[in-house]
Order: structure tokens, then sequence, then C-alpha cells
């Protein structure tokens, strides 16, 4: 098969998107460490990394207009870029306010990347939905990566260096993008960007049935993806009893379970529909969770990795549902829209989940998520089943 252009700009968002997520998963192997040396509970932990994803998710909307002004290969390097100035802040924090800072300044610039790669990805490939899968790789690859690694560095070194592989990794990808992507056309240069940001016009996006009821949907799953990806790890130290570092490999299968389940999920919502895929996304991440909370034994952990890897891997089922209902003209800022709004809320899934824990405990707070996915499954029966037509 011949190498083509569009094959090198999928694989460079990809690592570029890969880059981004190490940087921030890289935090969550090490939030043990961190409490310790700030003298923090889990709930204060899980403020800043909502603080992390809400800023994350917040920057999705302006990227996707920034991106119509002055082109997605500069947009995508500034996330890069920024990636890696906001890891080295974080990893040289003083105190625990300059930690909380630093982390919410990486998930503003490293969300700069994902709209605008997705947008630049639908104006090559005829097959979004196995675009965006590949492209939604990059997360779960780094996900592999990063706890393993920062966990190992995080018990020799200290849980500074771990949180710095964020840097050494976005550096590289930096220059490579910056040397193999051309330079791409803005769609609207000449456009004033307070126009984009009009109120009436953003309110009446978001009110289409079909975009508010995936806004929704996404909110509760975005919800349970935040809480695992923040606590999964302390999670397995404190209710099942693992080490650190075999927390950390867990971690990392089951991201590397999402990452090539996402290139599946994709091409299977392509074929079969968005929502048969996400409705089955959802069951295998219910059972997922359930597994963890209450069933002993290696088997039970290799299970659930294997049906939460695939179940947390709706986004690429999910959110082709978002493009399919977007013109061309607006798929920049729209699904930077979208994603800001979904994310944001979503985000409140770290905080949520550590207070639970705090609360209840750590079966109740997992628990909790398990229900989220099963509530999503229900309302896409729900619309199915009447044909509701959202």
């Amino acid at each position: 098969m011949r190498w083509r252009y569009r094959d090198t700009v999928l694989a460079l968002c990809t690592l570029a998107f890969f880059a981004t997520m190490v940087a921030r998963l890289a935090i969550s192997p090490v939030v043990p460490a961190i409490e310790d040396e700030f003298a923090v509970s889990s709930t204060v932990v899980g403020v800043a990394m909502t603080g992390l994803w809400m800023s994350y998710f917040l920057s999705q909307f302006p990227s996707g207009v920034l991106a119509d002004r002055y082109g997605e290969r500069l947009i995508v390097l500034i996330a890069i870029g920024g990636t890696a100035v906001s890891s080295l802040l974080i990893a040289i924090s003083p105190v625990f306010a300059a930690f909380v800072l630093a982390t919410v300044l990486l998930g503003a610039l490293a969300g700069l990347h994902y709209s605008v790669a997705t947008t630049l990805l639908t104006r090559t490939y005829d097959d979004i939905g196995t675009a965006i899968g590949v492209h939604n790789g990059g997360g779960p690859a780094a996900g592999l990566v990063a706890p393993v690694v920062a966990a190992w560095i995080g018990v020799r070194y200290g849980w500074r260096p771990a949180v710095a592989i964020g840097a050494v990794l976005a550096v590289p990808i930096f220059v490579l993008f910056a040397w193999r992507v051309r330079p791409t056309e803005p769609r609207r240069p000449d456009q004033p960007m307070r126009e984009r940001f009009e109120f009436e016009a953003l309110v009446d996006l978001l009110a289409r049935p079909k975009i508010a009821f995936t806004v929704c949907l996404a909110v509760l799953a975005a919800f349970v993806w935040q809480g695992t990806a923040t606590f999964m790890p302390t999670f397995l130290i404190e209710h099942r009893g693992q080490s650190g570092t075999t927390a950390g490999v867990v971690f990392g299968l089951y991201f590397l379970v999402q990452g090539i389940m996402q290139i599946v999920v994709g091409a299977a919502s392509d074929r079969y529909g968005r929502e048969l895929s996400t409705a089955g996304c959802m069951i295998l991440g219910a059972a997922g969770l359930a597994l963890l909370i209450v069933v002993p034994g290696w088997l039970a952990v290799a299970v659930a990795v294997v049906c939460l890897g695939t179940g947390l891997g709706w986004g690429a089922a999910l959110l082709p549902r978002f493009m399919d209902e977007l013109s061309e003209a607006e798929r920049g800022a729209g699904f930077g829209l979208v994603r800001t709004v979904y994310g944001v809320v979503g985000a409140l899934g770290s905080v949520g989940t550590g207070l639970l824990a705090d609360l209840f405990g750590w079966d109740v707070s997992f628990a909790v998520l398990a229900g989220l996915l099963a509530l999503v499954f229900c309302a896409l029966a729900v619309n199915r089943l009447f044909g509701l037509g959202y």
C-alpha cells in the first residue's frame, strides 16, 4: 500500500495527541506521592485534576475559532510546545497552589490540539469514524506508556521527574510536526473573531435536538472517563491492595486495550451505526467497572481491563455523531464548541470521584461511574425503541 501525505498527517496528529495525553496521564500514577508531599486529600487533588480537564475542554471551542482564522497546523504546534513547557512547570512546582496553576495551564494548552486535529482529518478522510478512531488511539497509547513509566520513575526518583516525561516526549514530536506537516489554509481568515462568539448563534447550534441529546450522553460518558483516568491507579492500590507499580501496569494495559479497540469501535460505528456501537461500549464499560469492584482475583482484573478499555473507547462511536450533524463550514468551531460543553461538565468526574471516595469509599465511588454508563445505555435504548429521532 502506497504511503500518502494524508497518512503522514494522520500519523503526526496521532503522535501529537499521544504527547499531550502523556503529559496529562503521567500525573495519575503518582497522585499518592503528590498527596503525601503537599499533605492534601484525594478530594483536593481531584479539584486540581478537574481544573486540568476543565481547562482542557474550555480551550476546545476557542481552538476551533483560532484554527479557522490562522490554520490548523499553527494551533497544533502551539498545543505541543505548550504541553512541554507546562509539564516542566508542574515538575518544579514549589507549593500546591503552583502545582494547581501549572496543571490548569497544561490542560488549556494541551486542549488546543484535539478539535483542531480532528477537523483537519475530516478535511482529508471520507471514513471519518475510522480516521477518528486511529487518531483517538494516540490517547490510549499514551495511557499504555505514561502510567508504567511514570509509576516506575516515581518509585525510583520521585513524582517530579515522573511528570516531567510529558516535556521529554513533546519536544521531538513538536519538531516532527513542524517539519513534515504543511501549512494549512485558514477557513475564515478575514472574519472578525468576535462574530464567532455570538451567544445566539452558539445556543442555536447546541439546541439542535440531535446535538443536544449527544452532548448529554457525552457529558455522562466523559464524567466516567475522567474519574477512571484520574483515580484508577489509586483505586487499584486502595481497594484491591495492589502495589503502585502493579497498579501502573494494569492502568497501562487498560489504555493498551482502549488504543486497539478505538480503531475497532470507530470502524464499527461507520459500518453498523453510531448508536449501536455506543450502546455496546456502555454495557462493556459498566461490566468492567463492576468486575473491578466486586470480583477478586487476577482473572477478574484481566476481563475487567478488556471490557473497560473497550467500553471507554466510546469516543470513536459517539463523537462522529456530532460531525454527522454539522456542515463542513461548521465543523471547526462547532465541534470545538460541543467538546467544550460536554467536556467541561464531564471534567467534574475527577473531583466527583475523589469526593465520593473520601465520603463513602472506592467501591461506592466506582459503582456510581458504572451506573452512569448504564444510564447512557438506557437513554440510547429508549431513543431507538420509541423512534424519538434524537
